[in-house]
């Protein structure tokens, strides 16, 4: 059992290095960030559940049961968001890096002076955020991506 939030080496990194030293470690995920984003890389780096802290007791005991079982156990509600984000169009390295700066509330040209890129080429950025959140404001950008745990605010 591992939160995704840690000070040194994020969950996912942990989970990585575990399954790295034993492949048929069988690691749950027990956290509060419910983002579909989270959820993915999560699973994607080998945990074979992933519980909120709210649990209750007895489906706790079952998924831990589950997991030891060999199965994988996700709560019906967050595989619809693995779901959700699995059929979603990803942001590539570079999108992410100007979700980051927006939310820092830097115009086109200072993202543009950050990343060495011309605001123009921000600009395409931003409209192809746009589009992968569908979203229309960068507020909305912002605050769908903090929610799906693409970004941390």
């Amino acid at each position: 059992m591992l939160d995704l939030r840690r000070r040194e080496l994020d969950g996912v990194g942990v989970i990585k290095q575990i399954r790295a030293d034993d492949e048929n470690a069988r690691i749950i995920v027990l956290t509060t960030f419910d983002g579909d984003e989270d959820i993915y890389r999560a699973i994607q780096a080998g945990a074979k559940g992933y519980l909120l802290k709210d649990v209750p007791r007895e489906a706790l005991i079952d998924s831990i049961r589950r997991v030891h079982a060999g199965e994988t156990c996700v709560p019906v509600h967050l595989a619809n968001k693995l779901a959700e984000r699995v059929g979603s169009e990803s942001l590539s390295e570079r999108e992410i890096d100007v979700l980051k700066l927006m939310a820092q509330g830097k115009s086109n040209k200072e993202i543009g002076s950050v990343l060495f890129i011309s605001p123009g080429t921000v600009k395409s950025h931003v409209k192809s955020i746009f589009a992968k959140l569908k979203v229309n404001t960068r507020a909305e950008a912002v605050a769908n991506a903090a929610h799906r745990g693409l970004i941390q605010l």
